[in-house]
């Protein structure tokens, strides 16, 4: 069931719409998803290389366009792999728990999308036209010498732990959400 962009399945059929209550999901909109983007920094990507095999990196990105964006070393590993056009799974933790978390052993919230990349060569892309909040990705000494990696989410976000209370994220059932990305 959708209900204000988010997937939910219903716990059970009736004529009228489902609630949190009846369905035991949390009701997390797109918007929530994207503004917990914006606040995270730190996303794990996934794909695949030339050779057919799979590789995942830790990235700081920033959010802005509803797009994630990426610095990485022109010569590096990151920008030699990953080319305009390619599906990537992203997946960014989001913490949890305040002050709980340094007692009690809280896993992150994550949200879970594939993205399509753009590269953009080092010096093709003035990440500051796009964003002042995006300059802080790359360092003065590195803009000669950066890719931008540009990270544009398609289809649903699967989030887990987004928009639930904590003791909630301990029941998968509760905890998953499916969000359309636009």
């Amino acid at each position: 069931m959708s209900v204000n962009g988010t997937t939910a399945l219903p716990a059970k059929a009736s004529g009228r719409g489902t609630t949190e209550a009846e369905t035991g999901m949390a009701l997390v909109s797109t918007e929530m998803v994207w503004r917990a983007l914006a606040k995270a920094s730190f996303a794990i990507v996934s794909h695949v290389n030339a050779a057919g095999e799979p590789r995942s990196s830790g990235v700081m990105y920033g959010a802005a366009n509803r797009r994630l964006y990426v610095a990485v070393a022109a010569d590096g590993w990151k920008a030699r792999q990953i080319v305009t056009g390619q599906e990537l799974a992203v997946t960014v933790p989001v913490r949890r728990g305040g002050i709980l978390a340094l007692f009690v052993p809280i896993p992150p919230a994550t949200i879970t999308f594939q993205a399509k990349a753009t590269v953009h060569p080092a010096g093709s892309l003035e990440i500051g036209s796009v964003s002042k909040n995006l300059e802080r990705l790359v360092p003065e000494a590195r803009k000669a010498g950066s890719c931008i990696l540009e990270l544009v989410p398609e289809g649903r976000f699967l989030t887990y732990g987004i928009g639930v209370s904590l003791m909630k994220m301990a029941n998968p059932a509760l905890a998953l959400a499916r969000v359309p990305v636009a």
